[in-house]
């Protein structure tokens, strides 16, 4: 196997014995970083720094990754503008938390058979959030419930 040092400079091809004994006299491990080349590449390092390091860079990563999360808010298309705005309010609160928002809309009996006007409330709605938010899916009937999904602006 060819041996790398904990420096990176390489030591040759060694026998596996002889890696082992090199790696007891400077109390290192010896790592195979590339198992599966001709020869396998191994290289000597403390094992369980490099560990620590690496579940220390994951924890970063994970730290720096932003979750985005569904809320859903409904509408009927009879509402009254007082309650349209204490939606409005809701769903600019979620968006301003970097939060996807679902907008729906239940059709109930006659209803069905006002789609429009259930539409104009969902583009309304749309169109008073559209300083902080942009359509990911525009509304779409299915069945009895129409429905559009809003996310945050992209940061210019």
């Amino acid at each position: 196997m060819m041996v790398i040092s904990e420096d990176g400079t390489q030591l040759g091809v060694k026998s596996k014995s002889e890696a082992l004994a090199l790696a007891e006299e400077r109390e290192l491990d010896v790592v195979l970083v590339a198992p599966n080349a001709k020869p396998p590449v191994a290289k000597f390092m403390d094992y369980n720094k490099y560990r620590f390091e690496q579940q220390k860079k994951a924890k970063e990563a994970k730290k720096k990754q932003n979750i985005m999360n569904l809320k859903e808010l409904r509408l009927s298309p009879k509402i009254e503008e007082h309650d349209f705005e204490t939606k409005i309010n809701k769903g600019r609160k979620f968006i301003e938390d970097g939060d996807k928002l679902k907008v729906s809309i239940r059709f109930r009996g006659r209803e069905m058979a006002h789609t429009d006007q259930g539409r104009s409330v969902m583009m309304d709605f749309a169109d008073r959030l559209k300083d902080i938010a942009d359509f990911e899916s525009r509304p779409k009937q299915d069945g009895r419930t129409m429905i559009m999904t809003l996310v945050p602006k992209k940061d210019k």
